[in-house]
């Protein structure tokens, strides 16, 4: 037997070892990889309905082509800047705001032990998983004009008149971001804290010795540690810039006509236009255009990260 064919051998074998031991580790990956393949690349082929005009007795394939005449929908519209704006905005105000709020709180829950700690992560997690529809009952419940915790405890106490909060749109873009941050900096904490628990203390120790305070550590230390999580996250969101929580947006302002100038976007704006149209194939133009838009800006955030700090571009 040649060389090459006992090398050959050898190396399959080897291959067959390295397989049977990693079998548990596939196992795990084996029901996030079905819900990615089932949940984002099945309804792949149905990109083509957004060029489409649908018709749902000729089923997708079936029904004829319509160019880019879908996309003219959310151009050719008055609120097309309007949505855009607003998107855009929120979307930049989440990132920077609930960034900085995240990064605070992890570092403040690393700093303590014991069942305290696990009390206040789970509190904190706790508004990530409640419902939207629950959510917005409660934004209700304390502003209600009637009713309301703000007008009837707060502003009445100070000698303030009642707000009709829900016809006044100038109030919304602070209750929005507010909901949004008390809403995932949770999630957002939880993922920062677990990159904190893994840094090598030793670091803090030197830094004691050398007499450094807290906030030396957390400047020097903490955060340049802490940069490639959120370079990562950052460049995520960045993604997402054209979407929006469609909950956070259609059910805490109530769906009230009046606040559409400050929490109409273009997820609720398509969502609306949908159920008065009906037209499947302008909502499906808005999810093209929306996923277009998201992966050039990824694009470009990592090109500028990478001529700014190559080792920390994704790649």
């Amino acid at each position: 037997m040649s060389k090459s064919s006992i090398a050959k051998k050898g190396s399959s074998t080897l291959n067959r070892k390295r397989f049977k031991r990693y079998i548990p580790v596939y196992l795990l990956m084996f029901p996030g990889l079905l819900y990615l393949f089932i949940n984002n690349y099945m309804p792949l082929p149905g990109l083509i309905v957004a060029f489409k005009q649908y018709n749902a007795r000729k089923g997708i394939y079936g029904s004829p082509w319509a160019g880019l005449s879908n996309f003219a929908y959310l151009f050719q519209t008055n609120d097309a800047w309007l949505i855009t704006r607003n998107t855009i905005l929120y979307n930049v105000a989440f990132i920077i705001i609930n960034t900085v709020l995240a990064i605070t709180v992890a570092i403040l829950l690393s700093e303590m032990w014991g069942k305290v700690k696990n009390f206040y992560q789970s509190a904190i997690l706790l508004p990530h998983l409640i419902s939207s529809v629950i959510i917005g009952y409660l934004v209700f419940a304390f502003f209600s004009v009637e009713n309301g915790f703000v007008n009837n405890f707060i502003l009445e106490k100070l000698g303030i008149e009642a707000i009709s909060w829900y016809s006044e749109p100038k109030y919304w873009p602070f209750i929005i971001v507010f909901v949004s941050s008390w809403k995932a900096i949770g999630y957002n904490c939880i993922i920062y804290l677990s990159t904190l628990l893994g840094f090598d203390r030793s670091f803090y120790e030197s830094a004691m010795i050398d007499g450094a305070t807290k906030w030396q550590q957390i400047k020097y230390i903490t955060l340049p540690l802490l940069k490639p999580t959120v370079i990562m996250l950052t460049l995520m969101a960045v993604g997402r810039i054209f979407y929006s929580d469609f909950g956070l947006f259609y059910q805490v302002p109530m769906n009230q006509g009046a606040l559409y100038p400050t929490t109409q976007t273009i997820d609720t704006y398509v969502y609306r236009g949908l159920l008065q149209l009906g037209n499947i194939s302008m909502s499906a133009a808005a999810g093209v255009y929306q996923s277009i838009i998201g992966f050039a800006m990824i694009l470009g955030a990592n090109m500028l990260v990478r001529k700014l700090d190559k080792e920390s571009a994704l790649w």
